[in-house]
């Protein structure tokens, strides 16, 4: 086999490894992209992308009927279908591979294997490089159940992909992707019930946005069942029966699994590095390998660090900086990973930052805590009749620092970014209460919240 000599071989062609080509290529390095199936990967085609356009129409009924001189709207799901289909490029990435050409960059569309350092071997083909970013992303996590392979399930694949709406489904999972998921379906009209083993949905959240999210999900006909596990499921296309734990039993058309992912360290040939399958790629400060030979990076989900599409984004930044500066081009990169926002696009939305209250309560950090209904912002008012959510705003006893924030509501996407840069430059919360803000706007509610945690 002969060997293909580059620069740098990503194993990968997800948002952090296509960040660092991005960055790379244009620098005069010579890059090979590495592939098993599309280039943009699971969340381009499979997740984020589709998902939140899937969840567009439901944010703008829900608007509707919770405004004021407006009322609900239709929601046409042959159009919704066909515009998921342009987003995701029709499940055809053949003008990103196209464009990947032009920019210099070989592309190889097959499953690819580490085998030694600085070796990848994709579609027959030897591909070598000092430089080795793996960024093989993350697989959905399917816990054993009695009877599910036999009885056939979906993960977010084929929830996102769907063609037409089920009558009736189960979500497995209370985690983001199960309540997204299960206000996408009941959006459409499908009956939906939601399993969580755990006491609440959302449980890396504040208490208190879990509460307001179950009475959302409620409202909008999703049967919220916690503290019970599926144990077994019957059926098969024509319908199946899930047993509960608390001896009850779930009939639907299908079952959807969504309790989490894990990092996709399988079948990539780890092992000829000395390096484990069984967990995640540990890296250091700067994206390397903890344990692996020189010139192995690893960026995205596969890191375990936080399975977030701008996490990757970030590392992908980070390391393709590295290896630049490792050349003489540029400044070397720290990785930072204290202010992650952490979003679930349900309506309202569930955003966070930093630290909760008993993360900090677990790691000993004594905090302040403020929480502010958002009705205590005109903006909620000229939003909707009846304003629901609040933001839980923490810092450090001692000084002040925000550490840490919750935000519920409308477009706490967008708002929550305050509290992100409040954690990530360590501002005191007087400092965010001697702020201005642009009125009317929820984030004015970061004053009402920083002028408690000052007094």
């Amino acid at each position: 086999m002969d060997v293909e000599r580059f620069d740098v071989i990503v194993l990968g062609a997800g948002p952090g490894g296509e960040v660092a080509v991005f960055r790379l290529a244009p620098r005069g390095l010579k890059v090979a992209l590495v592939e098993r199936e599309l280039i943009g990967g699971e969340c381009g085609y499979w997740a984020c992308v589709p998902s939140k356009t899937l969840l567009r129409p439901r944010e703008i009924d829900i608007a509707a009927r919770r405004g004021f001189g407006t009322g609900p709207t239709t929601l046409n799901w042959p159009q919704v279908a066909e515009y998921r289909d342009y987003m995701v490029r029709g499940y055809d990435d053949s003008a990103q591979v196209g464009a990947y050409g032009e920019m210099g960059v070989t592309v190889v569309k097959a499953p690819g294997r580490l085998v030694g350092p600085g070796a990848v071997e994709a579609g027959g083909r030897r591909l070598e490089a000092p430089q080795v970013i793996v960024a093989t992303g993350s697989e959905p996590v399917v816990v054993p159940v009695a009877g599910l392979n036999e009885a056939g399930y979906w993960t977010n694949r084929e929830a996102t992909a769907m063609r037409e709406i089920p009558e009736s489904v189960v979500v497995q999972g209370g985690g983001p992707v199960a309540v997204e998921l299960a206000q996408v379906f009941a959006a459409y009209g499908a009956t939906v019930t939601l399993v969580q083993r755990g006491p609440r949905i959302l449980a890396g959240q504040e208490p208190e946005a879990s509460e307001l999210l179950t009475k959302a999900l409620e409202q909008a006909g999703v049967r919220v069942l916690t503290g019970v596990t599926v144990q077994a499921v019957q059926g098969g296309d024509a319908g199946k029966v899930a047993a509960l734990s608390d001896g009850s039993t779930v009939e639907a058309a299908v079952f959807v699994v969504a309790t989490g992912r894990q990092p996709r360290v399988a079948d990539i040939g780890l092992e000829a590095l000395g390096l484990s399958t069984d967990r995640a790629l540990a890296v250091d400060a700067h994206g390397r390998v903890r344990g692996g030979p020189d010139g192995l990076w690893a960026v995205g989900d596969v890191t375990g660090v936080a399975l977030f599409t701008h996490v990757a984004k970030y590392q992908g930044r980070a390391v393709a900086a590295n290896i630049l500066a490792a050349r003489g081009d540029g400044e070397a990169r720290e990785l930072d990973y204290a202010a992650v926002p952490r979003v679930v696009f349900s309506a309202p939305e569930v955003a966070s930052v930093g630290l909760t209250e008993a993360q900090a309560s677990a790691v000993g950090v004594a905090v302040k805590v403020a929480t502010v209904e958002l009705s205590a912002v005109s903006r909620s008012f000229t939003f909707e009749r009846e304003p629901r959510g609040l933001l839980k705003l923490l810092s450090r006893g001692d000084d002040g620092v925000i550490v840490g924030a919750t935000a519920v509501g409308p477009l706490a996407s967008e708002w929550i970014h305050v509290g992100a840069l409040a954690v990530r430059a360590a501002l005191t919360a007087s400092f965010l209460r001697d702020t201005m803000f642009q009125f009317p706007t929820f984030a004015e509610v970061y004053v009402a919240a920083a002028e408690q945690l000052a007094s």
